[in-house]
């Protein structure tokens, strides 16, 4: 599984480096539009990738910034925005590169932003949540993207597993 999740973390690297290139080519304009995302512009969408990402990642290490809400606009402008982003890909995929398989199989308590009470249960399903997340809401990013005329990204892990993500494909 650690492998598996080594290989989410650089995908997403790779699949975060192809939406903030698309979105350095907006105007401004554009990229604070409401387009009908769950959270509307691009840029509410990319700060709350960021926001959500921070939060797990305070759980899961017990360290790090952490917004409260999942709303957050934690960089207005997108260069701010897209550094944060490069520094908490490569904080998610150092971090995984430590887990074994007894860390994986252990648990974590937290309390949800959402709503009072803490949960425990197992790293793995809330690490493969944290990843799925992150693709989940990139959709919305390629979503809107495209409705404002923008030629659609090819984000699909199988894409990248046969150009940048070669290295996953050996045994």
């Amino acid at each position: 599984m650690q492998k598996q999740y080594a290989m989410f973390a650089d995908y997403n690297r790779w699949a975060n480096e192809l939406v903030y290139a698309a979105a350095s080519e907006l105007t401004d304009a554009e990229y604070r539009e409401n387009r009908g995302a769950f959270f509307g512009s691009l840029n509410a969408t990319l700060n709350h990738i960021l926001s959500a990402d921070r939060i797990w990642m305070k759980r899961f290490t017990g360290s790090g910034d952490a917004p409260t809400t999942l709303d957050s606009i934690l960089y207005d402008d997108l260069a701010g925005l897209r550094a944060a982003r490069e520094r908490e890909d490569k904080r998610i995929a150092d971090w995984v590169d430590t887990l074994d398989a007894e860390a994986l199989a252990g648990t974590f308590t937290y309390t949800p932003v959402t709503r009072p009470g803490a949960i425990t249960q197992p790293l793995w399903p809330a690490l493969s949540h944290l990843f799925n997340h992150q693709t989940h809401h990139r959709g919305q990013c390629h979503m809107t993207l495209t409705s404002l005329g923008k030629p659609s990204l090819s984000l699909d892990l199988s894409y990248f597993l046969h150009s940048d993500g070669k290295r996953w494909l050996s045994a």
